[in-house]
């Protein structure tokens, strides 16, 4: 350190403190100079422009002071005329000469010193080098016309009574307003002027023009009639008005000249002022101009900021946000940086919309324009991502950056964002609700292989309707799929709930089977008030809290519900009725009632793991009374749902092995080791103690590990899930965790094959034949389509190939459009599906926001839209717990002690329970599950196009005499002509053919000419669907695959499926229902020694085969 210390160089002596107190001289010596800045400014002139020219405030009070000279001198010169006594004698000494008194000719002279004074100061303070160039402008030419002589008079007396045109100093006015207003908006900084402005310079030069000519004829007339001020104005007023009386006309040659000038300047300068005015006033039109602030602080509005506008996104937005009642009153105002659409003009121009929705041409990154929309003053704030984009990260990026700009100028305006890619998701944590799309998407489409329509029942929650769709349709199963889709989520709080306040402190399950006994509603989740996670089904164990937030599906909430006790309802019940039958359903102000249930001790055995236990009660009981079902308790017997271990597999692996099964594979429960994204909920779900090497993955291609070259080779004991898509996205880890669930039996597990290219030999190896479903992802190739509806083309034409060549497929997709969603299995001459595209229609008329829901792809829950989920994130504005109970529902959040949905099937052996309400029962007393809805599977007699159908040639011939019955157009073949009753010549003639030669041989011909009989009779009896399977098949041997198992005739075209959510408690139930369940949380069942528990549980092994663990 010494040594470092003594290396350190001395201070220079400028920098010593004692050179500071004593001086020193060494700095003068040194070759710096010292420089003063902005020296310029601190000239006389400099001073004087800064004071007249440059500071906005001081520059606006010497032209207010301008503008207030020459409105003066206009004022002195009206009073001149009126003082002035009627001329006599020579016409034309009168032009000239005036009459003016002595103070009235001083108040003009220092009104014209002054003006010239101050004229000459600014020429001097602008002059920048051209003298000619202040000389020559008209301003100052003016003022020397109206300056000068009065200067002049001064010395010369005899000229005090020469006219002088100061009336012309309106135009100097004029100008030293237009100069204010301009120094006014630098000062105020305001620069969305130029309409104000515009319109300010019209009306100034339209008053000044006016004034000029009273002036100028009243003078010239002094001459001839000796016109007032009042004659001259109107008589102006009635010139330039075009009306043109005649009873007041110029009499002098100068005064007609007079006005032919001024007509001819007013054509000139009129027209140029309002070209410009129309020019800006359609500008604004297309800008939207501002929303105004005294508005925005008495009315409340919010902001819709969209990349660009499309006129379904607007009506979805604008129907969904006013369906509410309490948003009547709000305003809508819509921030886009791209020119209004027509069609979007079209719509806001129609009175509902026009006097609530305000459209804004700019962007949310301008704080100007921010500042336009009153963003700080707004409600809420919708930031929506543009789908339709081929780059969907880049339509994400000017997302993110719409939501950083409003959050910077806003930090109070609660955020709605929808954002396309969940890694981007991470970057918009600060919003208050965030919608992803393609994790809902893919969430939906898994739980759609496992809970049938899925997507559909999600869809008609989170719709705002009035359940009226489809009740003038004459089809039973249209009226109550339409009425049960008025059913939505709502939320009340228990002590203020006529629903649900008599049971507190009873358990959760009891609470809700005995509301929807007593009420007709499902009650679904809870809420604690210290807390802020939802818990859907948390299980009977859960006691139910007077501050509790209560969630239940209903058809309308209970503050609009009107309670009528049980003898009204049964005078009512006839007239008031919707349905008729076992499974009508109840209006919202009705309560739906439930016959008496035979009561029994309640089942303590324990639940399987793979789904509710609805066995028959013992022989016993059936002879002497209808089976009965256990009572749902008040508060749960704990010590049965403890002793059953829930998490544990034995049920599975242990007790019933299954001997033929070998491998090596061992599997755990766990949370995912790695996370493809940022922001990912953790799930816990089955995984793979070892990671499968890469190779191992490959389908298609053998390797050193395995030599199975397509799906039928590993011998798969379930079905395979096959996911069509361009390419594997981080969308995809949302589709697979959900059916890795660890919920989910080992036995259950479907492998999942993805399929990045889907030729016809790939689709055959990766085992479509034996695929219990087909997801087919939204193809992003054809985002880029001309027409935004184009952007499903690909995907709609690889569905319908599926569909034709592989009919029983269960085929699984997403589109972009809703409107697309009737070309799904299209067949032209499907006489159904008119129908119901005529229904759609009318109900679309109607007002209807679903309706696209009658059809048959869309109810069975084949196709959904996932701008259909937009709703979702505008409903999140009145309700902002529906986004936390949609992901909770489809499986993408996880919260303790929440349950999960799932699905179960009625079989025949489940049919004793005969209702829904029983089925409620017994749920609710064995396994604590809530069942929400069912999805109903029925049999119905379609018309299929001829194409579809395969007959002999005898069939044909024996329905030749009955071709005037109805039923002839189902049974004969026709797969090329548009007519279905009209063959193809060629065809018909080979028939006829055919049909002779089967006539003139005998029955006991020979061997060779009956084979060529039948081949010929087989040739034409080949239908489309049969060449098409032997197509497949041909295919099939080729690439050396087996065809066991390839059904090519069923094609479901007798069956449609439906949902009804929430159905009455009498509901009939039918075999092949599939009801919806929201099952509890087995971790909630847990003893106390949950950690060490969740440990054993990981490193649990087992038996299972392959395709069980793979993910």
């Amino acid at each position: 350190m010494v040594d470092l210390e003594s290396e350190v160089p001395p201070l220079p002596p400028r920098y010593r403190f004692r050179d500071l107190l004593l001086g020193d001289q060494g700095w003068q010596n040194d070759d710096r100079v010292q420089v003063e800045f902005y020296m310029n400014e601190n000239t006389f002139k400099e001073r004087l422009k800064l004071f007249f020219i440059k500071n906005q405030r001081s520059s606006l009070r010497i032209r207010l002071f301008n503008f207030s000279l020459k409105v003066l001198s206009c004022l002195l010169y009206i009073i001149r005329v009126l003082l002035d006594p009627p001329p006599q004698g020579n016409k034309w000494y009168h032009i000239f000469w005036v009459t003016r008194c002595l103070p009235l000719w001083g108040l003009q002279v220092s009104v014209a010193l002054i003006s010239l004074f101050e004229t000459v100061l600014l020429g001097y303070l602008s002059y920048k080098g051209n003298i000619w160039e202040q000389i020559l402008r008209i301003p100052f030419i003016l003022e020397i016309i109206n300056a000068v002589p009065f200067i002049i008079s001064i010395f010369w007396p005899s000229l005090r009574n020469l006219f002088i045109p100061v009336f012309l100093n309106c135009w100097l006015a004029k100008h030293a307003l237009e100069n204010m207003i301009n120094d006014l908006h630098r000062a105020i900084q305001r620069t969305q002027s130029a309409m104000f402005n515009q319109v300010l310079i019209l009306i100034s030069t339209l008053l000044c023009l006016i004034f000029t000519c009273i002036c100028g004829i009243q003078h010239l007339e002094r001459a001839g009639k000796k016109l007032t001020l009042f004659d001259s104005l109107y008589f102006c007023i009635v010139t330039f008005s075009t009306v043109g009386f005649g009873d007041v006309t110029p009499e002098t040659a100068l005064s007609k000249l007079f006005v032919v000038i001024m007509i001819c300047v007013a054509l000139v300068v009129l027209p140029i002022q309002f070209e410009q005015l129309a020019f800006l006033w359609m500008e604004r039109q297309k800008s939207g101009g501002n929303y105004s602030r005294h508005r925005a602080q008495t009315e409340k509005h919010v902001v819709l900021c969209v990349s660009s506008l499309k006129i379904d996104l607007l009506m979805d937005f604008l129907n969904e946000f006013y369906a509410h009642p309490r948003l009547q009153d709000y305003y809508v105002v819509i921030l886009c940086p791209t020119e209004i659409d027509v069609q979007v003009r079209r719509v806001l121009q129609i009175p509902m919309w026009s006097q609530r929705v305000i459209y804004l041409q700019g962007s949310a990154l301008k704080d100007q324009d921010l500042l336009r929309a009153k963003m700080d003053d707004a409600e809420a704030c919708f930031i929506l991502s543009s789908r339709c984009e081929v780059d969907r990260t880049s339509s994400d990026h000017q997302t993110i950056l719409r939501a950083w700009a409003v959050k910077d100028f806003a930090p109070n305006c609660p955020l709605y964002v929808q954002i396309l890619k969940p890694e981007n998701k991470f970057h918009i944590k600060f919003a208050d609700h965030v919608v992803c799309e393609e994790e809902f998407k893919y969430a939906m489409l898994a739980l759609n292989c496992i809970c049938p329509a899925t997507s559909t029942l999600i869809t008609l929650l989170v719709h705002t309707s009035r359940g009226q769709e489809g009740q003038q349709s004459p089809e039973q199963w249209q009226k109550m799929y339409g009425r049960c889709s008025g059913n939505e989520v709502y939320h009340i709080i228990m002590e203020e709930s006529t629903f649900f306040a008599e049971y507190e402190g009873k358990s959760f399950t009891y609470a809700s089977f005995h509301a929807h006994k007593k009420f007709g509603v499902c009650l679904i989740g809870v809420r604690r008030e210290d807390n802020k996670n939802i818990l859907l089904n948390p299980g009977p164990r859960y006691i139910m809290n007077a501050t509790d937030t209560c969630f239940y599906i209903n058809i309308t909430k209970e503050e609009n519900s009107a309670f009528k006790n049980q003898d009204q309802l049964r005078r009512n019940n006839a007239s008031r009725s919707f349905y008729h039958g076992p499974s009508r359903l109840p209006v919202h102000s009705i309560i739906a009632s439930m016959g008496t249930v035979a009561i029994d001790l309640q089942d303590t055995s324990c639940r399987s793991a793979s789904g509710p236990n609805l066995a028959l009660p013992p022989e016993g009981s059936k002879e002497t009374r209808r089976p009965s079902i256990a009572p749902v308790l008040e508060v749960a017997d704990t010590s049965s749902i403890q002793t059953c271990d829930l998490l544990s597999d034995q049920s599975e692996d242990e007790t019933t092995p299954d001997e033929d099964i070998s491998t090596n594979l061992e599997y755990a429960k766990g949370y995912p080791p790695y996370s493809p994204y940022i922001g990912s909920s953790p799930t816990f779900c089955h995984l793979l103690h070892e990671k499968i090497p890469v190779c191992c993955l490959r389908l298609d291609k053998s390797c050193q590990h395995n030599y199975y070259e397509d799906a039928k080779a590993y011998g798969f004991k379930n079905k395979l899930i096959i996911v069509a898509a361009e390419t594997a996205g981080n969308g995809l880890y949302n589709f697979i965790v959900p059916l890795r669930a660890y919920y989910r039996p080992k036995k259950e597990l479907n492998p999942i094959v993805l399929l990045l290219d889907n030729p016809l030999d790939d689709l055959l190896r990766c085992g479509v034949t034996f695929a219990a479903n087909m997801v087919v992802v939204d193809k992003e190739s054809t985002m880029s389509a001309e027409e935004d509806y184009m952007a499903d083309a690909k995907t709609i034409v690889n569905v319908q190939t599926l569909f034709r060549l592989f009919s029983s497929l269960s085929i699984i997709t997403e589109l972009t459009h809703p409107a697309n969603m009737r070309f799904m299995q299209f067949r032209a001459k499907d006489c159904y599906s008119l129908a119901l595209s005529k229904l759609e229609k009318k109900e679309r008329e109607r007002g209807s926001n679903l309706a696209f829901m009658f059809r048959l792809p869309f109810a069975a829950g084949r196709v959904f839209s996932i701008s259909m989920l937009d709703t979702l994130l505008y409903q999140s504005f009145v309700k902002d717990y529906m986004i936390s109970i949609t992901r909770l529902l489809l499986g993408l959040d996880t919260t303790p002690g929440s349950g999960f949905l799932c699905s179960m099937k009625i079989t025949e052996d489940d049919l004793w329970i005969r209702t829904y309400a029983r089925l409620y029962q017994k749920l609710c007393s064995s396994t604590g599950d809530i069942p929400i809805g069912i999805y109903r599977t029925e049999s119905q007699k379609l018309r299929t196009s001829e194409s579809q159908i395969s007959i002999s040639v005898e069939d044909w011939e024996d329905t030749k005499d009955t071709k005037e019955q109805s039923h002839h157009r189902n049974n004969h073949r026709n797969s090329t002509s548009s007519d279905q009753s009209d063959h193809p010549l060629l065809r018909r003639k080979s028939m006829q053919w055919a049909r002779r030669l089967s006539r003139k041989v005998p029955k006991h011909s020979g061997k060779t000419a009956e084979r060529i009989s039948q081949q010929r009779l087989n040739l034409y009896r080949r239908s489309e669907r049969q060449e098409l399977a032997e197509l497949v098949k041909n295919r099939m041997k080729h690439l050396g695959l087996t065809t066991v198992g390839y059904d090519e005739m069923n094609d479901r075209q007798g069956t449609l499926s439906y949902i009804l959510i929430n159905p009455s408690p009498d509901t009939r139930l039918e075999v092949n229902d599939v009801v919806y369940l929201i099952r509890p949380d087995p971790l909630a069942y847990l003893p106390n020694t949950a950690p060490s528990r969740k440990s054993s549980i990981c490193n649990t092994t087992g038996a299972d085969t392959r395709e069980e663990t793979q993910l």
